[in-house]
């Protein structure tokens, strides 16, 4: 089975002409040598742009966040139907920025969740911990809460459209000054763990439906360490993916 590679381009680029640049330079550079599936996750203003360019190739596409609901008087935000209708195939829930930045909490990704999967698209769910929680003594605890408050809801079915992140906070180096890297037993540790919450919690043809990534600082450097195993079935990667060339690399 290929492994999965997901680009979250985050906030960039600052225009629709660099962001099409990037799409054409990965599309070359796919069509010559990937062995993985390809997603990425631009800013919501490049959607429809990007999925023509995309049409008919192997990469598809994915939106970085949605709405809970499907339609209705809710300013400024973007509905799943929405995302669908221009071609999205994927989208992110519950990263790490939105949960710290903009109080997401596992309630809401729940409900943004839920909704999703009933319009069809393809969930990249994050569940990670952040520093004090690494240290506590109790992650695993702390992550089977998370994995237990942002999946209640799902159904037998569901769990072909679930994509599940293992994101740990402190192993991220946005906006920090020195962060601890994630080591490849850490990370394939937690997959294995979530693979057993799956597995308890709807069986095993069930979870074996479900791929289970990594993502925290990944680069060209670090990724094939985390692709090489077995339990991992992807990364999701963030700064890294922005620079063509290295994500080439990872791909």
């Amino acid at each position: 089975m290929k492994k999965l590679v997901i680009a979250n381009w985050k906030m960039n680029p600052i225009n629709l002409k660099g962001a099409v640049k990037m799409v054409e330079e990965l599309k070359r550079g796919v069509a010559k040598k990937s062995k993985s599936e390809i997603v990425i996750c631009p800013p919501f203003v490049y959607l429809a742009n990007l999925a023509k360019l995309l049409k008919g190739s192997k990469i598809k596409l994915g939106a970085q966040n949605c709405s809970w609901d499907k339609m209705g008087p809710l300013t400024g935000e973007i509905a799943p139907t929405m995302l669908k209708d221009i071609g999205a195939k994927y989208v992110i829930l519950g990263h790490s920025e939105r949960m710290e930045k903009l109080a997401e909490n596992n309630a809401i990704v729940s409900r943004k969740l839920k909704t999703a999967l009933e319009v069809g698209l393809n969930c990249v769910v994050c569940i990670g911990d952040n520093a004090d929680e690494h240290n506590s003594g109790k992650v695993f605890a702390i992550l089977e809460q998370k994995f237990n408050e942002i999946l209640a809801d799902l159904k037998g079915a569901d769990y072909a459209k679930i994509i599940l992140v293992y994101e740990p906070i402190w192993a991220i180096s946005t906006n920090q000054d020195f962060v601890e890297s994630c080591s490849v037993d850490e990370a394939l540790t937690v997959a294995l763990f979530f693979k057993k919450l799956l597995i308890q919690r709807a069986g095993q043809k069930s979870a074996g439906m479900v791929k289970i990534l990594y993502g925290g600082s990944v680069n060209a450097q670090n990724a094939n360490s985390y692709l090489a195993e077995e339990g991992i079935d992807g990364v999701l990667v963030g700064g890294a993916s922005l620079n063509i060339k290295e994500f080439l690399k990872i791909c």
